[in-house]
């Protein structure tokens, strides 16, 4: 008799579930950002735009990151849905709450600013996945490249890669060479970490 191999069983998150696990998400990425905002690093995306605008205007971090974040909701409605739109909406304002709320507890008298780039990005991709895990997300640029490449079959990594670009160049004028070393090989790490946990068939739910 041929050996009968039985199917995963999928069990869906629930509410507290999903709760918890966008709190803890973005108290992770808020951590990250927090190191690489102190290191005076930056990172690609939306939060690097966020970076970009919080050094250049002298404005907060997360006032930036909230308000670039409110044009692309329209657009998760219309291609996530609402239950992923609620979630994102939610961990963008957690991110943007956190990050404000860190140095309030957390001061470090002595800072090495590469290690603080690259351990930021390493956190913040744990939190990344924690996020996407639940089915959320921190919204931004990565929304816009989905609907474009369902609407005029623009491929989402190509623009991705190209706002990423834009972000380093434009930082060019902001932060030191070293620094922007540093900080695209955090991003590349970043990058890494979500590539190596988060793809098609890697989770049941």
């Amino acid at each position: 008799m041929d050996n009968v191999v039985e199917q995963p069983v999928k069990i869906p998150h629930t509410l507290v579930e999903d709760i918890m696990a966008i709190v803890l998400g973005t108290l992770m990425v808020s951590f990250g950002v927090t190191l690489m905002k102190q290191a005076g690093a930056l990172t690609g995306g939306t939060a690097g735009i966020a970076f970009l605008i919080s050094y250049i205007t002298k404005s907060t971090f997360g006032l930036a990151f909230f308000a670039i974040n409110l044009p692309f909701y329209w657009l998760a409605v219309r291609r996530m849905g609402w239950a992923f739109t609620i979630k994102t909406f939610c961990a963008v304002g957690l991110v943007s709450l956190f990050s404000q709320l860190h140095p309030m507890f957390i001061h470090f008298a002595a800072l090495d600013p590469f290690y603080a780039t690259l351990f930021g990005n390493v956190v913040t991709g744990i939190g990344f996945i924690v996020l996407f895990r639940h089915k959320a997300s921190l919204g931004g640029i990565n929304i816009l490249a989905l609907w474009l490449q369902d609407r005029y079959g623009i491929r989402a990594g190509k623009l991705q890669m190209g706002v990423d670009t834009c972000v380093v160049l434009a930082s060019l004028f902001v932060v030191s060479r070293e620094m922007l070393v540093a900080s695209i090989i955090g991003a590349l790490i970043l990058n890494l970490i979500i590539a190596m946990n988060h793809r098609p068939g890697r989770y049941f739910v």
